[in-house]
């Protein structure tokens, strides 16, 4: 089957609620083999995440509490694109706040669609490199976070035991690992 064949035919859209961080919406579809249906859309600014590597190879990691899940959260830094800001410099600006790192050379590690199903934003994530923390943090509103680095190698081990498990980091150090190397079958 191809896209066309897939692709629903979207009309007309109804506003549903802000809740500041987003908002919901509702958009009509027709599809030739299905009929008409209404779908709920999560609207929201892109976001950013950094890897940021310190000169000696260690990551830059932040804990915070998270209510969705009640718990405190092993992360990366990141957050929304401000309106007018491009991505890059939200993540340097993300960096810096949350942080007080800041890194000379950035590269773009990869975008993703964090729930194409009901979003219709994009997740970029960011490799920074030579970080070094030279401002203290400069959190906003509720924001409670702590700092830590951990070396670049002990990554793999806490993503294999769930110490990090935010999908959107997870996504992030995805997209170096495939930089790095392949994805293959795996032998067993």
């Amino acid at each position: 089957m191809s896209d066309d064949e897939l692709e629903w035919r979207l009309g007309a859209r109804y506003p549903g609620h802000d809740y500041k961080v987003f908002h919901t919406s509702f958009v009509d579809g027709t599809h030739p083999r299905v009929g008409t249906k209404r779908f709920s859309l999560i609207e929201a600014v892109d976001w950013v995440n950094v890897i940021a590597l310190t000169p000696d190879d260690h990551v830059v990691l932040i804990r915070q509490y998270r209510v969705g899940t009640a718990k405190v959260c092993l992360e990366i830094p990141g957050g929304m694109v401000d309106p007018g800001e491009d991505a890059r410099t939200a993540a340097a600006r993300e960096l810096v706040e949350e942080t007080g790192y800041t890194a000379p050379r950035w590269e773009l590690l990869g975008k993703i669609a964090p729930n194409p199903a009901i979003q219709n934003n994009t997740l970029h994530s960011y490799l920074a490199f030579d970080a070094v923390r030279t401002h203290s943090q400069n959190l906003e509103g509720s924001e409670v976070v702590s700092v830590e680095t951990t070396p670049l190698r002990n990554v793999t081990e806490l993503l294999r035991r769930g110490e990090i498990e935010h999908a959107l980091v997870v996504a992030a150090f995805g997209h170096l690992a495939f930089r790095l190397g392949e994805l293959r079958r795996p032998n067993g």
